[in-house]
């Protein structure tokens, strides 16, 4: 835990857990907030084809949908629990790193 925290920035153990909570609370608020976006915009699983490879193109689009839901509940979680700082300069650093740093 000592290098994580020394790697991140950190100087607590409490703000190392509050940290890891934001990243739970994201994860899971993201995949639940997916789905009804994606039947919101008309894209429920029914309407893609029985075949495999219809099923395959809905979970992609979930997927990728997944995305943009996580950067963006990402900084508000931070938000809430008080570490925006952390959460805002960590999601510069992950969108640089895959090539959308054009953002900001």
């Amino acid at each position: 835990m000592q290098r994580l925290k020394e790697r991140w920035g950190v100087t607590s153990n409490f703000q190392l857990t509050i940290i890891f909570i934001v990243f739970s609370i994201t994860g899971s608020s993201s995949v639940l907030v997916a789905k009804p976006f994606l039947n919101l915009i008309g894209l429920q699983q029914a309407n893609f084809p029985d075949a495999w490879w219809g099923a395959t193109l809905y979970w992609i689009l979930r997927i990728l949908t997944i995305f943009p839901f996580y950067q963006v509940l990402l900084v508000i979680y931070g938000w809430l629990f008080g570490q925006f700082k952390f959460f805002w300069a960590f999601e510069k650093k992950m969108l640089k790193r895959i090539g959308l740093g054009f953002l900001f």
